[in-house]
């Protein structure tokens, strides 16, 4: 494929989300940081035909192109031998990624934007930076939703108390487990993420409007980037409430760093993950950076560690991902072992959620978040879905667990609240 012509470009607004229905594929990362960058990916000149890794590989060492999609949580079942059978609420195929006809990159007001001369005018180009660039604010209007739980609040304690057996038993030291809520209604997706976004804005938030899915994701955490040789992932486990008390919340900070449960959890996580990205490494190269980091977003506290490592000679970024994927804040220790106990305890399917969405650039660097904090909607149905949970140990107080997870929820029941 021919490389991409450059269009630097300089808007006074900020991106109009609602401008982007008019886009059949859509992957819009949102870093809610004026020192990081965002991508918008839309339109498509070529998609991943077969939903493997194997494939994803292929396309990317060989077109050596931009490259947006996700990672399905059930894509494990390709690199293990596991099985997704619980109920589905959506469609979605293990792997989606497409090689999107404009990429929009930028910071703060200024980016640039890739286009292929051969299939995209630069009229085109300026035609659609006109378009999604926002003259006018939209609404943030919205209406009262009723979610439902697949699991009442007794079932959710008893699972909890199951999966400590297992514990107990020295099957597993941890795990995560989750539960979904659902709504039969129709929304405007667009709107839902601008008011999801406004009320959490965190850096590894993103759109994406795949056929008849949509996923409006307020993620604050990274499952891997490559930049050069260099590895990073920064998997987070513990979480406290934040307080409009200024001195309460940094008591409930500091509560939170000293709390022996969230450094258990984390450092299990930050163990997996060294474990997993030395699947990948120069031997010797792996290394943790920060441990029990202390971040602070709108709704939470959260404890995040930062594990990195060189890319061994003989690997690639693809295979790197396939090595530690799915995520270990998500799955728990031993991994596998944790992947079969949440199949039999869980009751729905994961599909997207607990996934990862990301890109890929031309150079084989790449991001991708884990798609957590996240709505999914499906307008063929209409279905819109979220998912919650947490870590679950020996030191776990069920009824605990179970308020931890609807903390998690805060963001989106007060979108329809």
């Amino acid at each position: 494929m021919p490389d991409r012509e450059a269009l630097s470009f300089t808007w006074a607004e900020e991106l109009n989300v609602e401008s982007l229905k008019q886009f059949q594929s859509v992957f819009y990362l949102n870093s809610n940081q004026k020192s990081q960058k965002n991508y918008l990916a839309i339109g498509e000149l070529e998609r991943l035909r077969n939903p493997s890794f194997e494939a994803l590989e292929k396309m990317v060492e060989t077109k050596k192109d931009w490259a947006f999609g996700f990672i399905s949580y059930d894509a494990k079942n390709q690199l293990e031998d596991l099985s997704s059978i619980n109920l589905s609420s959506h469609k979605v195929p293990e792997l989606v990624f497409i090689i999107p006809e404009l990429v929009f990159e930028w910071q703060g007001n200024s980016g640039v934007a890739h286009y292929n001369q051969e299939s995209t005018s630069l009229g085109r180009v300026k035609e659609v930076l006109e378009c999604i660039s926002t003259r006018e604010k939209s609404s943030n209007q919205h209406h009262s939703l009723t979610f439902f739980p697949r699991i009442s609040k007794e079932q959710y304690i008893k699972k909890v108390e199951e999966l400590k057996s297992e514990i107990q038993y020295g099957n597993i030291y941890e795990i995560n487990y989750c539960q979904e809520f659902y709504s039969p209604q129709a929304i405007n997706p667009y709107k839902t993420y601008e008011n999801l976004n406004s009320i959490s804005p965190t850096p590894y938030s993103c759109f994406v409007h795949v056929n008849d899915f949509y996923l409006l994701c307020a993620s604050p955490e990274q499952f891997m980037e490559k930049k050069g040789n260099r590895l990073t992932s920064k998997p987070i486990k513990g979480t406290i409430k934040r307080s409009p008390n200024k001195k309460e919340d940094e008591e409930l900070k500091t509560k939170l760093y000293r709390s022996e449960k969230d450094r258990s959890e984390n450092v299990m996580i930050v163990d997996l993950v060294r474990n997993d990205l030395a699947k990948s490494a120069k031997l010797g190269s792996v290394r943790v950076d920060e441990l029990f980091g202390i971040y602070s977003f709108p709704q939470v506290h959260q404890m995040i560690s930062t594990v990195s490592s060189t890319l061994d000679e003989g690997q690639n970024g693809v295979q790197a991902i396939k090595h530690a994927f799915p995520m270990g804040s998500m799955t728990g220790a031993p991994k596998i072992k944790a992947m079969e106990l949440i199949e039999k305890e869980e009751n729905f399917k994961r599909n997207l959620y607990s996934g990862s969405v990301g890109y890929f650039k031309p150079d084989g660097d790449f991001n991708f978040n884990v798609v957590i904090r996240s709505l999914f909607y499906d307008t063929k149905q209409p279905l819109l879905t979220f998912s919650v949970g947490g870590a679950i140990t020996d030191g776990s107080d069920p009824l605990d667990e179970y308020n931890e997870s609807l903390l998690k929820a805060k963001a989106i029941f007060d979108i329809f609240s």
